[in-house]
């Protein structure tokens, strides 16, 4: 690597509600967590990303656990900065002992504000972005995926990610219709927490109720394999001891119902604002489905028997948007007009 290129590099960035992507060269650099630490006493940067999440419901009160985005957005704008910050120095650096410049592709909901956009752009500017350009997730994911978002075709994606739903119709480079519904794996955590202590009377932690999605989560009932109940240990509202219950694929499937609800009628709304010659292409075609809720079992199953439309998960569904960011970077001059 020359010194010219160490000092300005390209990098495409997913900063997402649960997880944040760097993507350089083709190659997923930094893949944590959207999560930090500080010490409330020196206010410095105890840890980021994996360690930090590791921390999340064991730490003491000399430590501040923060999630700097909510529904897809930034909500806490220094805790934003040294995030993007100290993600950014987790890529392998060069020997010289200074940190590069950087021309950055950032996706952003389809459903951001200008205000927003702002806190997005300043954030970056202070952790070293001397060019910045912004591009909505679903067009980002539709790149990704090999779609040509430059055809008259129209095509269909649903981004299920950590903190918002993004459901958009792309045709001609642009996004023609779309709905942005602030629920999402958030969420589903939140339900799945809330079930646990209304019908067991125990209470769990957001990183135990994420890894019972992970185990046993579901969308619908009947499953053509579904997975074996899963012992989740807690605490016992009654009395305060240690508690520990089995949770079925039913049970996730019937705490999750409401928001998935919320989804499902989202993506009608869509197609109902859909013109007529793209809702032909979307019948042919099917939606594509992408974002880490892609991987809640069932969930195209559900979607396909409400919209009566083939629904495809797409190959690496994590990945989707910040592939699609990192070949706009790439191709800068071509998709710049996609830019904002």
């Amino acid at each position: 690597m020359s010194l010219f290129n160490f000092l300005n590099q390209d990098i495409a960035i997913d900063i997402g509600t649960a997880n944040f992507l760097v993507l350089q060269e083709n190659n997923v650099v930094v893949d944590e967590p959207s999560i930090i630490a500080f010490n409330y006493t020196t206010g410095e940067v105890v840890a980021i990303g994996r360690q930090a999440e590791q921390m999340a419901g064991r730490e003491h009160e000399n430590i501040r656990i923060v999630k700097p985005l909510r529904n897809g957005v930034i909500a806490d704008f220094h805790a934003a900065e040294h995030m993007i910050k100290g993600m950014l120095k987790l890529k392998k650096q060069g020997r010289l002992g200074f940190s590069p410049s950087y021309r950055m592709v950032v996706c952003v909901p389809a459903g951001i504000t200008e205000v927003e956009k702002r806190a997005i752009r300043d954030s970056a500017m202070i952790a070293g972005a001397k060019e910045i350009y912004l591009i909505h997730e679903p067009v980002a994911a539709a790149i990704g995926i090999g779609l040509d978002v430059q055809e008259p075709t129209g095509h269909m994606i649903i981004d299920v990610g950590g903190g918002t739903t993004e459901i958009a119709v792309i045709a001609l480079s642009g996004i023609v219709c779309s709905q942005s519904v602030r629920v999402a794996g958030n969420n589903f955590d939140e339900d799945i927490i809330e079930y646990i202590r209304r019908e067991h009377s125990m209470l769990i932690g957001a990183p135990t109720a994420e890894k019972l999605k992970i185990e046993v989560g579901a969308a619908m009932d009947d499953l053509p394999e579904p997975p074996e109940p899963y012992a989740v240990k807690g605490r016992n509202l009654m009395n305060g001891l240690p508690k520990q219950v089995h949770i079925t694929h039913h049970d996730i499937a019937a705490c999750l119902d409401k928001s998935l609800s919320k989804i499902e009628d989202a993506v009608l709304m869509t197609l109902e604002l859909t013109p007529p010659e793209l809702s032909s292409d979307i019948h042919q075609s099917g939606i594509y489905l992408t974002g880490g809720g892609a991987l809640l079992r069932g969930l195209d199953k559900r979607l396909a028997r409400r919209t009566k439309l083939p629904v495809h998960i797409v190959d690496a569904p994590l990945h989707a948007v910040v592939n699609g960011t990192g070949i706009a970077l790439k191709n800068l001059e071509h998709f710049k007009f996609l830019m904002r």
